[in-house]
């Protein structure tokens, strides 16, 4: 169902196509860019061709609706990994790789788990509740009566407030204090940009993946696939972290300050990581710390003693 949505923006009217999706009962991976990693199971478990149910829209409908600037409403509850991916013009489909901009999503219920995992771009408006972990998102104040808004971490910090206020976060200068007491995936996923992201408390899966530039401080544990698919940049783990940190890692530095888990840098590149304990994957292997190295964690106001080097 195509509808012509007006709501009042910075005290304008903004006219945008309305995309409807009726969902009588939740539906996971709504527009999900990856189309739930496409590229692993090749259209077995997800294809852009397939109708969603109780709706005569594909999966792929929504995801071009939102490139092209629309919006969506869905009439219920979403399941999990809404908007995954985001405002991503991935590689895999043919696009540059890069952040683009997107409509908005529109949530008349709940929202499962992960949703905006990775997400890089856009607004999601949620009437009801947000299970966690959620995904790469800060709550701001909502310009839309009875729906709270929901913004991407990495599009605040390459693209600004532009007029929004953060809730229970703040933005000083180019460093963001995550401080809302949420569980969340994926932070500062696509990280591109010299800044600072600062998370206090616990994160769950792939923080800063595939980042490229910036820190990324969590002052907490982490869950699985920390710093998978790092691509520059520093990812700062104060705790534990889970299985798999660094696996795919192509470069940049992670420090664990504590025990990094098993399979460390599985499919490692290049780049480096310090660690209080780990148990790397071959080649991947224990190396002398430096003089250099510990001047590098001081710098970051760690206590080198007891680290231990990965390459």
């Amino acid at each position: 169902m195509l509808k012509i949505f007006s709501r009042k923006q910075d005290n304008k009217k903004d006219e945008r196509e309305l995309l409807t999706v009726e969902s009588p009962e939740p539906v996971d991976c709504l527009c999900d860019f990856t189309f739930n990693f496409h590229w692993q199971h090749k259209g077995e478990k997800l294809d852009p061709t397939w109708k969603i149910p109780h709706n005569d829209l594909t999966f792929g409908d929504l995801v071009e609706h939102l490139k092209t600037g629309g919006d969506i409403r869905i009439n219920g509850d979403a399941g999990h990994r809404l908007a995954s991916s985001m405002g991503v013009d991935l590689k895999y489909f043919g696009g540059s790789g890069n952040d683009i901009p997107v409509g908005d999503i529109y949530v008349e219920g709940d929202a499962d788990t992960r949703m905006g995992i990775s997400m890089a771009r856009g607004n999601i408006y949620v009437k009801g509740v947000v299970k966690e972990p959620m995904g790469n998102l800060v709550e701001v104040k909502s310009d839309v009566k009875g729906y709270r808004k929901y913004r991407s971490i990495t599009d605040i910090m390459h693209q600004g407030l532009q007029g929004d206020k953060l809730v229970s976060c703040d933005l000083v200068g180019s460093k963001l204090v995550i401080d809302d007491g949420t569980v969340k995936d994926t932070v500062g996923a696509r990280l591109d940009r010299e800044v600072e992201i600062i998370f206090h408390g616990k994160v769950d899966l792939s923080t800063g993946i595939l980042m490229r530039k910036g820190i990324v401080r969590v002052n907490g544990p982490a869950g699985k696939n920390s710093g998978a698919l790092l691509n520059g940049g520093t990812l700062i783990i104060n705790g534990n972290t889970d299985d798999f940190t660094a696996i795919d890692m192509i470069k940049g530095k992670i420090i664990v300050n504590g025990d990094a888990g098993k399979f460390l840098a599985a499919n490692k590149k290049m780049g480096v990581i310090f660690a209080k304990k780990g148990r790397p994957i071959p080649p991947a292997d224990e190396k002398p710390v430096s003089t250099g190295d510990r001047n590098f964690l001081l710098g970051y106001g760690l206590n080198p003693q007891g680290f231990r080097k990965f390459e």
